[in-house]
């Protein structure tokens, strides 16, 4: 089943009070706020009862638990399908642990701030007072820890060592010193999700506070919040292992292997959802818990309220949360994401209520993350509703913004300085338009299909059928920068450079890698036929041995092309495979490419001079030509996205 028809059916018995939103979107006078349901445990039990296990069985996913709560009380917690398929072990919403990913930063950065509180960290302070050693400085700058917290730092994305199965992979320590990511942006301005980051932040407090971190966050936060079933550790405590959820692809494949974060502060925890309920309420009541103070009330509304604005007026970043707004309503929450587990956590500040789900499987063609995304938007809507009205900007003016637009952008996430980079050739970011002209921006709806965007103020649209808008930064009228609100507090979207734009560079590419495949499974067919009709090649030595050597530097270069295509499928297929266990075949990689490369664009302009200086008749001459050109294509790519490189950090 699609994508649409999964999440519209599941939704079925929740779109009704969204549907008199957005009838209001095509008039620009608000209509009477839809009728809010009244957030009971029997209510919101009802709607989740029949809401998550179709989800779940419809999607192929295992299992899930979600948690509200309201006014410093657990509502309900609730577990659906199951921990363990085959022996159909139910998942329990007191008991059964879950990987919530980077929703494990969350404790992290909670941990920094009862460290600023006590005077030992100060945001604004260079990071490097407070290591063993040293971050580079940037045009001059340092990092500081606000810029840690809300993700400007301007780190390029750190791959190695993420996620592996191997229960002996290095602590997080040396992890974060084997290799520091280059620092790709200036200090402060252009959010760059980072988990080294976000690891980093952790080791200071280990420092500044003397305690290992998994010690730290056990004293000092699980304890006073009775949170028994957590744990960042990695293997799982023998106490703890019996209650962990397997992780799955889809429900009805084999379990993964428990996974081994690398940058563990970062997303290493293990908890129940009762757990996250508990530490949903400590954040809500201002840093307490049931009596147990965790951080001041002015800490914790720093933290939940310092946010940094880049595109207007999009979802921010605040010290560690991200703001996750709806229906006019505060909201700070955070994402997390594992192989195998899939999390959202959301806070509604001024209605004092929390919601939490998690899922062990992303489930048939990765459903889980539009399911989790509108299980948010539809909870959102049915307790805390708004009615919404669209201004829209004049036609002719959203047209030329839309056209203006039109082009390849790129994350500022993402792996900059090494070969990794060459992924993000392949996925630079699309804007186009619609057969009327309209916006249309890579990400589907919930439905599978292209958003429709409608541009409600100058550079900024709203999703016509849902709750996301999207911006741009303009500088002399030209749009520079742009995000959306699901991404926008961590990430923002640049355009892509001409010399690295996939929008020409792809299609030569792939027409030269064809040709050079074609050149090199043809050279051995055409010299057996011409052996076999005794009909040799008229060429002088000279020209013999620029025409072989062509041939030759055909299937070095597709060689390379090959090796290094498969190096980066299974590396992105496995995460197992961005460790140390492939340095000595990145390394060959390396020295191969460069010869191949560089060795096959020369016997391709020797060709190209052997065939022009002789008299070769016009084909031969079209594909000296295609050659030399396919080969350089080759050349350039290699070039800018760093696969004649060396180096084994990324």
């Amino acid at each position: 089943m699609s994508k649409p028809s999964l999440i519209l059916s599941v939704l079925a018995g929740t779109v009704v009070s969204l549907a008199g939103a957005l009838a209001c979107a095509e008039d620009s006078t608000p209509a009477a706020a839809p009728v809010a349901h009244e957030l009971t445990a029997s209510d919101v039990d009802a709607w989740l009862d029949g809401y998550m296990p179709w989800a779940l069985r419809h999607g192929d996913i295992a299992g899930a638990v979600v948690a509200v709560v309201k006014d410093g009380q657990i509502l309900t917690e609730r577990g659906y399908g199951f921990a363990d398929v085959e022996k159909r072990t139910p998942v329990d919403p007191k008991l059964t642990l879950f990987r919530p990913g980077s929703v494990s930063k969350l404790i992290t950065w909670t941990a920094v701030m009862q460290q600023v509180e006590q005077g030992k960290i100060d945001l604004d302070a260079d990071i490097n007072k407070y290591l063993d050693f040293r971050i580079p400085e940037r045009d001059g700058k340092p990092v500081t820890m606000r810029n840690l917290m809300q993700h400007t730092a301007g780190f390029e994305e750190q791959a190695k060592g993420i996620l592996s199965d191997d229960p002996k992979d290095v602590g997080f320590e040396k992890y974060l010193k084997v290799w520091v990511p280059h620092r790709v942006y200036a200090v402060g301005g252009t959010p760059a999700y980072s988990n080294y980051g976000a690891s980093l932040a952790a080791y200071i407090v280990q420092r500044v506070s003397g305690e290992p971190f998994d010690d730290y966050v056990d004293k000092h936060i699980f304890a006073p919040l009775d949170m028994k079933h957590s744990t960042f550790r990695q293997p799982l405590p023998a106490d703890l292992a019996p209650l962990m959820s397997k992780g799955y692809s889809e429900a009805s494949e084999d379990p993964k292997p428990f996974e081994i974060i690398g940058p563990s502060p970062a997303g290493s925890m293990s908890a129940s959802g009762e757990d996250m309920a508990h530490f949903m309420i400590a954040h809500l009541q201002n840093g307490e818990y049931h009596g147990n103070r965790i951080l001041k009330a002015e800490t914790a509304e720093q933290m939940h309220n310092s946010p940094l604005t880049v595109l207007p007026p999009l979802n921010r970043m605040e010290l560690g949360f991200f703001e996750t707004n709806i229906n006019g309503r505060e909201v700070i929450g955070h994402l997390g994401d594992t192989n195998a587990f899939h999390t959202s956590l959301h806070l509604f500040l001024k209605e004092n209520v929390g919601f939490y789900a998690s899922f062990n499987s992303p489930g048939k063609e990765g459903v889980v993350q539009p399911l989790r995304e509108t299980l948010f938007q539809d909870f959102a809507d049915r307790y805390f509703p708004a009615a919404r009205a669209t201004p829209a900007v004049d036609e002719k003016t959203a047209a030329e913004h839309a056209r203006a637009m039109v082009g390849s952008w790129e994350a500022s996430r993402a792996s900059k300085s090494s070969f990794l980079a060459a992924v993000g050739l392949v996925g630079q970011s699309k804007v186009a338009l619609d057969k009327k002209g309209g916006l249309v921006l890579p990400w589907p709806g919930a439905n599978g299909k292209p958003r429709h965007w409608v541009e409600i103020a100058p550079w900024v649209w709203q999703d016509r059928d849902a709750h996301d808008m999207a911006a741009a930064q303009v500088v002399d009228g030209k749009p520079v920068r742009w995000s959306f609100d699901f991404a926008s507090p961590f990430e923002v979207f640049d355009r892509v450079p001409w010399y690295a734009d996939g929008a020409w560079l792809l299609p030569l590419l792939g027409a030269g890698a064809v040709a050079l495949l074609l050149t090199a499974i043809f050279w051995p067919v055409a010299a057996i036929v011409r052996r076999r009709y005794r009909a040799p090649l008229a060429l002088d030595l000279p020209a013999l041995k620029a025409y072989r050597g062509s041939r030759v530097g055909a299937v070095l270069i597709v060689a390379a092309l090959i090796l290094w295509t498969s190096i980066l499928s299974a590396m992105l297929k496995d995460y197992n495979y961005l460790s140390t266990r492939s340095d000595w075949l990145v390394h060959v990689a390396q020295v191969f490419g460069i010869v191949a490369f560089l060795g096959g664009f020369y016997l391709m302009l020797r060709n190209l001079r052997a065939v022009w200086g002789g008299k070769r008749r016009w084909p031969a001459r079209l594909w000296s030509i295609v050659l030399v050109i396919a080969a350089g294509t080759v050349v350039w790519v290699g070039f800018v996205f760093h696969l004649m490189s060396f180096g084994t950090n990324y």
